[in-house]
């Protein structure tokens, strides 16, 4: 999923928690921030295996089992919150590409619904066809209809339960309109890159 999509999890997930629990501003970023800070860590992706942010250890299950522990150690609902978040993220992870969800065993885990097996295990020969690698994955994404149907569905989801459970932080909707801009962008630029001679 792209982090637009997380982020709209992230607003409905933090919305109806704040139903509940009345979170101040710093608990409520602090939620919403954990259910996609991890997507960052494709900054790092020169450190991961083949390149893969999705295998370094902020895409596994182990820094959100950390932030869980220490929220009910420091009896922190919003800390405890902000872990399960994350760990919804890894774990929607698991549905599209996969992810590295234990960490130690240095396999991408999951049911991997945009790739097939044999794209999958012989991935190099499918990136030779494309003059930008990332280009594979953003092809798949955007050619898949359910994955264009869930992005819908996830910003409809999102506009009602903030407005219903969060009005007051409806402004964070303005993040999901950057994030949203950046892979439109790229989507767009890699099209172009790809059609050129």
């Amino acid at each position: 999923m792209h982090i637009n999509s997380h982020f709209a999890v992230g607003i409905i997930y933090t919305s109806i928690l704040n139903n509940f629990f009345n979170f101040s501003l710093f608990e409520y970023f602090l939620i919403l921030l954990l259910s996609f800070i991890c997507d960052f860590d494709v900054f790092f992706s020169q450190y991961a295996k083949d390149h893969n942010h999705r295998m370094l250890i902020s895409h596994s299950i182990i820094p959100s089992l950390f932030v869980i522990v220490t929220g009910i150690i420091s009896n922190l609902p919003a800390l405890l919150f902000s872990g399960i978040a994350y760990s919804t993220h890894i774990v929607i992870d698991t549905f599209d590409w996969g992810t590295n969800l234990f960490y130690f065993q240095k396999k991408q885990v999951g049911l991997k619904l945009l790739i097939s097996k044999d794209e999958f295990n012989n991935l190099p020969k499918y990136l030779t066809k494309y003059k930008k690698a990332e280009s594979f994955f953003d092809e798949k994404y955007y050619g898949s209809k359910i994955c264009l149907g869930i992005e819908v569905i996830l910003f409809v989801l999102m506009m009602i339960f903030i407005i219903i459970f969060a009005f007051q932080y409806i402004f964070f909707i303005f993040i999901y309109f950057i994030f949203l801009c950046f892979h439109l962008y790229r989507h767009f630029l890699l099209k172009r890159i790809e059609s050129s001679d």
